[in-house]
């Protein structure tokens, strides 16, 4: 029997999205899983792919755009769309993106910035689901110092 997804929440409030995600990506990979990142800003996935292939001095983090060749192969897919064309484990919410359907996740993992209340409204709500259909669910917020404390 498949086990329900876990939806975790991140509440970004002292560092940026492109200071978190490729750290929270590697982590992903790490354990040998696939990730789908699921961007709500159709725009933004250009600044994301040119921030991935550059935010490490000594590399960069192996990933592609789904509308290009072979997306079925990357380890880490950037998207719009609900399709999780390279099979992966887990499903990042960036911008406000929609979550779908998360039955094929083992993870997924939600980050919004909490300096912006515009942004606060799409979480808050997507906690409530996630509660109400019973996901196991917990809610990380960034500590004081460096590091993420879980809250709920």
């Amino acid at each position: 029997m498949a086990t329900a997804c876990e939806v975790w929440f991140y509440h970004l409030e002292r560092s940026s999205l492109d200071d978190v995600l490729p750290e929270l990506l590697d982590k992903t990979l790490q354990r040998k899983w696939r990730a789908l990142v699921k961007c709500g800003a159709p725009e933004r996935l250009e600044s994301l792919d040119t921030w991935l292939w550059t935010c490490r001095e000594d590399g960069f983090l192996p990933h592609g755009l789904a509308s290009e060749p072979f997306a079925d192969h990357q380890p880490v897919l950037l998207t719009t769309e609900d399709d999780n064309a390279n099979g992966a484990q887990v499903l990042f919410l960036v911008e406000g993106a929609a979550p779908g359907d998360l039955s094929p996740y083992e993870r997924c993992i939600v980050l919004f910035d909490g300096r912006d209340e515009a942004a606060l409204a799409g979480p808050r709500t997507l906690w409530k689901s996630v509660k109400a259909r019973k996901l196991p669910a917990s809610y990380w917020r960034q500590g004081e110092q460096r590091g993420w404390e879980k809250q709920a």
